[in-house]
């Protein structure tokens, strides 16, 4: 009597909750919970479940996937018959014939609810798992362990919800589709999701042909993947995998004939797991792409480029999108092992990185981002997981930033190419005082007093770019920098190259900071400075003086293939073409007799006009070299990455702490510059720069 009491209320409870809202004053609530299950089965019939994020390269071949599930979405006649076969053996063999609910198994439940106090058992159908997968594994996205728990909650409160949604859900789709969409939802272990990407995983097949023992092992592990797991848990996989075939068997998937049915159950039981023995799993991340070593750099970069743009991360681990990058791997391989021959991947406490970038007055496409390290998690390796050839490191660029002095002076009419420049010997500058005292400048070789500028660009005496920045200003030559690229490093990052926080309590600015301080050593570079930047300020240059924001992607699809926008910066005129161009001429000569790269670009076989810019910082810590023909841009640093920065030497390269023999920007970074672009412009013509205008000269 008392079970037949509980079944009795608890019963009528749960069906007045499972139709049509309660009158009086339970209307509200309860037209608000039909609006939750109208909007959840809306869902669930739209079939948006998390899926694998590509990336691609400029020739649209994939080099990473991201993803929290790893799922292949399939249609029906995609699902081979064994497969929809077995789940509905084991999980709803009367699938076909109830509408979403199994009202005997419901009163079952209400009966121990009303006896036990609100535990409740059994009685879910396939469409109810449909649901409950669907909760924890879309809805649940954030916690997934969490959304679990509260899906498989054993109250009759979950119950009631999740039988609901089922009612409303056989509504709105047919049972066919049910069944695909649980067949594409359910966990199935090892990070897969779906009998998709479960039978590439297990089986290294698609789903259409999968074997009845095959479903079979699906359909046993389906939900309790942990458990079952078939490499960790084998004997207890195959247990539950043959009962499968048994309620196959039960249910007439093997024939009429009872004899031959059991005959055929017999042989099926009797085929081994058949898992491969490597798991087919989708590499995931930056760091496990089949390139990730190489191409890890560029897709790290990308990510935080997009985050900027718009993109959630959500949008990215679990929408299914598609990205189109500018990376080409072409040049990307050739900038690895142009960087590597330099400076090999083990060596210790130096590391060598190189940006290229594409010029353009529309996009500046970023083609390749490499270092002589790997990218990756073994830092006993050499490893770094950090998009080195693009952050703001702490090392400067050394003499580079004599162009920004340059630029800057010719803006302001100061100079031409052609003029000539002071170049003494020594110099104390009155302007950049030292501690009361004027700065001591010396050169690091020895010039005549006097020089073009073009011959300064390509011989980079200090005192002449001292005494340049003074006329011109440090205010305007630090803003010329910025205008021509340097915004990051400027502006969002401090002295020591750590990003700036919202609140700028680690700051000032590096920008800010060098104009305070009225820091003359700028035009030397000592300061903190992005390669991939750098980069960016030489496709400015031969670009006519239009900035561009590096960009990494040229569009992004959502699942449907439809573009999504992006919040990128535009396009805009950093400086006049004529200037730029001026500019572009007077930095011509660095590979000429005398200039700074002149042996880097003879013992290379370089043959191409080309503009270029050496720097060395005054400890030989750290090495660059600036370049760029009109078809291709890029920068190279050599920088002591150690946690104490010695000392860097060449012939062989290594750190050489106290030694006054330290390595140049034309012996390192140049060499890595030319080998790797040499590879990059292989099958172009060479292009001439443009000319210089009167004005500037």
């Amino acid at each position: 009597m008392v079970k037949l009491l509980g079944l009795c209320l608890t019963a009528g409870v749960l069906l007045a909750a499972m139709v049509f809202p309660l009158v009086g004053g339970l209307g509200l609530a309860s037209n608000r919970a039909a609006d939750t299950v109208d909007q959840t089965s809306g869902d669930l019939a739209k079939g948006e479940l998390p899926l694998v994020t590509t990336i691609q390269d400029m020739n649209g071949d994939p080099i990473a996937y991201l993803y929290d599930q790893y799922r292949i979405p399939l249609e029906s006649k995609d699902i081979a018959d064994t497969m929809k076969g077995a789940i509905l053996a084991i999980e709803d063999k009367r699938f076909f014939d109830h509408q979403g609910v199994d009202w005997q198994g419901i009163a079952r439940a209400a009966a121990k609810a009303g006896v036990d106090g609100g535990a409740t058992q059994g009685a879910s159908t396939l469409t109810q798992q449909y649901v409950k997968n669907y909760m924890a594994f879309v809805l649940g996205a954030d916690n997934e362990q969490e959304a679990w728990e509260k899906a498989t909650e054993a109250t009759i409160g979950r119950k009631m919800r999740e039988a609901r949604v089922a009612l409303q859900l056989e509504q709105q789709m047919s049972k066919e589709e049910i069944l695909t969409g649980y067949l594409n939802i359910v966990p199935l272990g090892n990070q897969t999701y779906g009998v998709g990407a479960a039978a590439k995983a297990y089986f290294n097949t698609t789903a259409d042909k999968l074997t009845v023992p095959q479903a079979a092992l699906l359909a046993a592990i389906a939900n309790r993947p942990s458990s079952l797991n078939p490499g960790a848990s084998p004997d207890k996989a195959l247990e539950r995998r043959n009962i499968v075939i048994d309620k196959m068997r039960e249910n007439g998937a093997f024939g009429a004939d009872e004899t031959e049915a059991k005959k055929k159950a017999e042989e099926f039981k009797a085929a081994p797991l058949g898992i491969v023995e490597d798991l087919q799993i989708l590499p995931k991340g930056c760091v496990g792409a089949g390139d990730g070593p190489i191409y890890g750099f560029f897709c790290s970069y990308l990510l935080d480029y997009l985050r900027e743009a718009g993109v959630t991360n959500k949008e990215l681990q679990r929408g299914g999108l598609t990205i189109k990058t500018t990376m080409d791997p072409k040049a990307t391989k050739a900038a690895k092992q142009s960087a590597e021959q330099q400076v090999p991947k083990t060596q210790n406490g130096i590391a060598n990185v190189m940006s290229v970038v594409q010029p353009g007055t529309d996009k500046h496409r970023v083609r390749a981002l490499v270092a002589s390290r790997d990218y990756g998690n073994k830092a006993e390796l050499g490893q770094v997981a950090r998009p080195v050839p693009a952050e703001v490191l702490p090392f400067g660029p050394g003499s580079v930033n004599k162009v920004f002095t340059a630029a800057a002076a010719m803006e302001r009419n100061i100079i031409g190419i052609d003029k000539q420049m002071d170049v003494p010997k020594v110099y104390y500058s009155k302007v950049y005082p030292n501690g009361g005292a004027p700065w001591k400048v010396e050169n690091a070789g020895n010039y005549g007093e006097k020089m073009t500028l073009t011959q300064a660009l390509a011989q980079s005496p200090n005192t002449g770019f001292v005494m340049l920045q003074e006329k011109a200003g440090l205010s305007n030559v630090v803003d010329m920098a910025y205008r021509l690229g340097m915004r990051e490093t400027l502006q969002g990052a401090n002295r020591a190259g750590e990003p700036l926080k919202e609140d700028k309590s680690n700051g000032p600015s590096q920008g800010d900071w060098t104009k305070q301080n009225n820091a003359g050593s700028y035009t030397l570079g000592p300061g903190a400075t992005s390669v991939l930047e750098l980069a960016n300020v030489a496709a400015t240059i031969v670009s006519g003086g239009t900035w561009c924001p590096p960009s990494p992607v040229e569009q992004v699809l959502d699942r449907y293939g439809k573009p999504m926008p992006l919040k990128e910066l535009p396009c805009e005129q950093a400086v006049n073409t004529e200037l730029a161009n001026s500019l572009a001429q007077g930095m011509s000569q660095d590979t000429a007799s005398g200039g700074t790269a002149a042996e880097a670009a003879r013992s290379t076989g370089w043959n191409r006009p080309v503009i270029g810019k050496t720097g060395t910082t005054e400890e030989h810590k750290s090495v660059a070299f600036m370049a760029a023909t009109p078809q291709y841009a890029g920068a190279v640093m050599t920088y002591a990455d150690g946690n104490r920065p010695e000392v860097i030497c060449a012939n062989p390269i290594r750190l050489c702490g106290g030694s006054n023999a330290g390595v140049f920007g034309g012996q390192v970074a140049a060499p890595t510059w030319f080998n790797a672009m040499k590879a990059i412009h292989d099958g172009l013509p060479a292009a001439p720069l443009p000319p210089a205008a009167g004005r500037y000269k």
